[in-house]
């Protein structure tokens, strides 16, 4: 493997494993959630029960 294929493979991999460690740090030291925070779905009224057919 030449000089400039192992620096490409070096450099993408590190880019890579960068921003995968960066992403898991930031997700998990989120702060707790509530769980007042926390609602469930949304009450929707389709009509699709108004009539019986």
């Amino acid at each position: 493997m030449s000089f400039g294929a192992l620096a490409v493979m070096i450099l993408s991999v590190g880019s890579v494993l960068t921003l995968v460690s960066f992403c898991l740090y930031r997700v998990l030291t989120l702060p707790p959630v509530e769980m007042q925070d926390i609602r469930g779905p949304l009450e929707i009224d389709t009509k699709d029960t108004d009539y019986e057919d």
